[in-house]
């Protein structure tokens, strides 16, 4: 059965998040109903990971399987004439079988937007989080540098995160100015849910004069979300790219070897 990897993009504004909700409109029921038109038949599309409501994205991987056999470019071409004009795919080929979106990943870059102005810009608004004072860049990039590495993040994850650790690895913060808009780009092995929003929300305060750089180190310590800054809004975050390390998945295949061992041992 052959297995696809797509290569999507979607503007998230108006969507409940990448996974299926009850309460609106999702990114996968979107594409999920556009592959079914084309295929003719159900497909459960596997992503990367999940993006919250309001999030974008340029470089989410997804991957489904299908009994039918088509042109990959019926995947771009084809798809897209039936997807709305804010999701697209951008790129589709084939997998291997054992490929997986999610569990092969070995890191990810996100873009996190602030527009610094005394006035709003309309243009921006639906990729950034609007603020109105001058940042102090060079603090925040001082305070962006303490959690470079391997961290407790529990200070900065949601209330709601359902992961049962919240050790990650962060592997570079950069800041960028582009006029007035400010762009955040974190790269890690993988993320907390609302990591990145409530790390741009906390750097801002720095930015702001609101928040001392030496307060990272103390909430790196403390692991507790209730002294962390605030979350930033979805409209500012965006995912950019998903890295795929050939050695991760290696590994994850080794990791399943072993259990089948053990459950047959």
């Amino acid at each position: 059965m052959p297995r696809i990897k797509l290569l999507i993009e979607y503007d998230g504004t108006d969507y409940v998040g990448w996974q299926f909700q009850d309460n609106g409109l999702s990114i996968q029921q979107v594409m999920e109903q556009a592959l079914e038109k084309i295929l003719g038949e159900t497909v459960r599309l596997h992503s990367s990971g999940r993006t919250d409501a309001g999030v974008h994205a340029r470089g989410m991987v997804a991957h489904f399987d299908t009994t039918k056999s088509i042109s990959l470019k019926a995947y771009i071409d084809g798809v897209n004439g039936l997807l709305p004009p804010d999701i697209a795919v951008r790129e589709a080929c084939d997998a291997d079988p054992d490929f997986f979106a999610r569990f092969d990943a070995s890191g990810k870059w996100y873009r996190y937007s602030i527009y610094s102005s005394a006035v709003r810009s309309p243009v921006e608004a639906r990729y950034s989080w609007h603020l109105k004072k001058t940042l102090d860049l060079h603090l925040m990039k001082q305070a962006a540098a303490l959690l470079v590495g391997t961290h407790d993040f529990g200070a900065f994850r949601s209330s709601r995160c359902s992961a049962r650790g919240a050790v990650r690895q962060i592997y570079s913060i950069e800041l960028l100015q582009e006029g007035a808009m400010i762009h955040l780009d974190i790269r890690g092995s993988g993320f907390l849910r609302n990591m990145v929003r409530i790390i741009a929300g906390t750097l801002a305060e720095v930015g702001l004069g609101k928040r001392s750089v030496e307060s990272i180190e103390e909430l790196l310590q403390g692991r507790d979300r209730q002294l962390g800054g605030r979350t930033a809004p979805a409209s500012g975050l965006c995912l950019m790219e998903v890295y795929y390390d050939p050695s991760a998945r290696e590994a994850r295949k080794a990791r399943q070897g072993e259990k089948a061992l053990d459950r047959a041992g």
